[in-house]
């Protein structure tokens, strides 16, 4: 196992946290937790498939036997597997694990992956029907919330992707007029698998003219004319560069676009969004709360009357997952640390005319910046070669 396999020390990380919380298991599902902390990735299903991390003594992933193979892989040196059979009853093997541990009994706190289905939480709680329960994002979410340079790389990596999918597609210019929104979203999807992305991160979002007034719209057939603003909100994930395990983490990026010459007003609205953007940014470093951000980009559209038309938080944290914490919102008041990546995503949404949302990922960073914006596509409507 190479030492750059940071998967171990995640571990540890988190008996860490275990023992300042006073807890004696942390159990992880299928998802974000169980691939941040072994690097083994699946998709949860109707087997039981856990990871289950003492305070002390060695972790252990109960699968079922089809996953031996696949398990025995994962760049752990201590892991335990322990394997049950179709037929089997896994509550068994569960018991097992739990009386390894030592974690019986009403003084147990055992910390449930925050996504577990309810199904496995209700077995374990009949292994243990004594036992405090609480969420695993207790003991985790302060590991991921900051992210290590593997991650950082990757997340850097997936930011380019995006920023050369939106070069392109800008470069256009009117050449947009007649795409319909769905067969647009299309075409970026093409080229983020061109530029190296694995797959769309998301559902893209194409939204143009009077859609661009809703911040989730869906793709549909609406015919892109002369004039539309075109909201674009896309990004795909890209594989860690890791010696084992896997890690995908995702690009994230929102430019709004004109095809032809904008409608009235259009301009200065604009201009609002980026600075309020911009403005947001700059008050990105360390020591200072996620919703002083918030409230950086909320003044400067405050500022231009168009306080009721931002409609939604500032930004959110991106990890293995597209929003996680720190979320950029009003009231937040986690202090931002180093290592900390999120998104800077202000809007304004005019109902009935368009909307415009520019949006980059950041990083915190201990440098005299404070901040490090991973993407750097134009933010202007203007379309066209240059």
């Amino acid at each position: 196992m190479s030492a750059d396999t940071p998967f171990p020390e995640r571990i540890e990380a988190c008996r860490r946290n275990m023992a300042r919380a006073d807890a004696d298991l942390t159990v992880c599902f299928p998802g974000p937790n169980l691939t941040y902390c072994t690097g083994f990735d699946e998709l949860p299903s109707e087997r039981h498939l856990l990871l289950f991390v003492p305070q002390t003594g060695e972790p252990t992933i109960v699968a079922p036997r089809m996953y031996e193979d696949q398990l025995a892989a994962v760049p752990i040196d201590d892991l335990a597997l322990e394997c049950w059979d179709d037929g089997d009853d896994p509550a068994e093997t569960i018991d097992h694990v739990l009386e390894r541990a030592g974690v019986t009994g009403a003084s147990a706190t055992v910390l449930l992956d925050d996504r577990l289905w309810e199904t496995f939480s209700q077995d374990l709680r009949g292994c243990l029907p004594d036992a405090d329960f609480g969420l695993a994002s207790t003991v985790l979410e302060p590991i991921r919330l900051r992210k290590d340079p593997v991650e950082l790389e990757a997340l850097r990596r997936a930011a380019g992707v995006a920023d050369r999918v939106s070069q392109e597609i800008r470069s256009r210019g009117t050449d947009l007029v007649g795409w319909t929104e769905a067969d647009l979203a299309r075409e970026i999807e093409r080229l983020l698998a061109a530029e190296g992305g694995d797959e769309p991160a998301f559902e893209t979002i194409v939204a143009s003219g009077p859609n661009g007034a809703r911040p989730h719209h869906h793709s549909g057939d609406r015919v892109i004319e002369a004039g539309d603003p075109i909201v674009l909100d896309f990004g795909a994930f890209v594989e860690a560069d890791l010696p084992a395990g896997t890690g995908r983490y995702p690009g994230d990026q929102t430019r709004t676009i004109v095809a032809g010459d904008p409608p009235s007003g259009y301009e200065r609205v604009h201009e609002v969004v980026r600075e309020a953007q911009a403005a947001a940014v700059d008050a990105v470093e360390p020591g200072v709360t996620a919703g002083s951000i918030d409230e950086a980009a909320r003044e400067v559209i405050e500022a231009a009357s168009y306080g009721d038309a931002f409609v939604h938080r500032t930004g959110h944290g991106v990890g293995l997952e597209v929003h996680e914490p720190p979320y950029i919102v009003a009231g937040n008041d986690r202090e931002l640390e180093p290592g900390m990546v999120f998104s800077v995503e202000p809007g304004i949404y005019l109902e009935g005319e368009f909307g415009i949302r520019i949006e980059d990922l950041v990083v915190v960073t201990d440098d005299a910046d404070g901040v490090e914006r991973l993407n750097d596509s134009p933010h202007g409507w203007e379309t066209g070669s240059e």
